[in-house]
Parts: structure tokens; C-alpha cells; sequence
């Protein structure tokens, strides 16, 4: 398989961390997210690094500065990807929730570019609106593949992710 980007997205608690941990298993996998540099900026002025509603929308807010300041998510996922490029790992994962941050990557990687939405149909998950753009409007983008979870078990998602990426990923890549 070919050095990879994936840039992946889906509502919170859908399953994308778990996705990587599991790929993990099987290839080397490099994991970052495009709102990674605001978290950091976001620590630094007292962020304790809590997941709530309130602090979901701070994130997607600063993002947003930084995007239309100086563009940092897209830069910072360039510079991730040129170090890709030279390092050990097979499949880059890159965390965007944005359509139009989405559009950026696959126009400016110099990589292979996919797109995967993940969502998850079982019983344990709510969709809920998180009263921010980048959180509630995931589904607004074309994807190239979209994962359909029904997993109640680490080793369902194991198991049912893994058929879908050797079935209908990797032949595409």
C-alpha cells in the first residue's frame, strides 16, 4: 500500500479515535487533527482540556481565527504530511470536521487524499447537535467512503471496520 492520507471525520463519539487505534493494529498509522495547534494555543491560555459543549464551541471558534488569520490547521497538516512522506508509517489519519478545511487538504497534500465519514448505528450512540458548525454539519461533504458502524464491541468495530478497509479502501488505493 502507498503512503496514505485519510482524512476522516464523523460526529463525536462516532468511533474516529477508535478507527485509528484499530488500523494501528495492522499498519503504521500517524494520527493528528487539524485542531491540534488550536488545542495547544488553547492550553496555553487556561483550556484544562475538557470535551463539553462549551468548550467544543471555544475550539471550533479560535479555529476559525486562526483559519481565516493565517490559515494554521492546513498549515500544520502540510507540515505533518511532509514529515509522512519520509517517515515509517503507511496511513496518515487527519482529523477535520470543517467542508471546507476538508476541500483544502485534499487540494494542497502532495499525498494520496481520501475522505471517510464515520458514523454509528448502534444502540449505545445518540447523534446530538453540539451548537457549533464544525461538530453539527459533518454529514455537509462528499465523501469517499462512508463507514456505517453497528458496534457495541471493540471487536465488532475491529472486525467490521477492518472488512470495509480491505474490501472497499484499500483496492482504491
Amino acid at each position: 500500500m502507498n503512503k496514505t492520507v485519510i482524512v476522516i471525520n464523523g460526529q463525536g463519539g462516532s468511533g474516529k479515535d477508535s478507527i485509528c487505534h484499530v488500523m494501528s493494529k495492522y499498519y503504521k498509522v500517524k494520527n493528528i487533527s487539524t485542531v491540534d495547534p488550536i488545542k495547544a494555543i488553547a492550553k496555553f491560555a487556561g483550556w484544562n482540556g475538557e470535551k463539553g459543549d462549551k468548550a467544543r464551541k471555544m475550539l471550533a471558534d479560535l479555529k476559525q481565527v486562526f483559519i481565516e488569520y493565517c490559515d494554521l490547521p492546513l498549515n500544520f497538516v502540510l507540515q505533518e504530511a511532509e514529515k509522512f512522506k519520509l517517515d515509517e508509517n503507511d496511513v496518515m489519519f487527519v482529523h477535520c470536521r470543517e467542508s471546507e478545511e476538508i476541500q483544502k487538504i485534499i487540494d494542497s497534500c502532495p499525498l494520496k487524499t481520501i475522505t471517510l465519514l464515520v458514523r454509528r448505528n448502534d444502540r449505545f450512540y445518540e447523534h446530538k447537535v453540539f451548537g457549533n458548525s464544525a461538530d453539527d454539519d459533518v454529514e455537509n461533504f462528499n465523501y469517499d467512503f462512508i463507514y456505517n458502524g453497528n458496534n457495541e464491541t471493540m471487536q465488532d468495530l475491529e472486525r467490521t471496520f477492518m472488512e470495509f478497509f480491505e474490501q472497499t479502501i484499500k483496492p482504491t488505493l
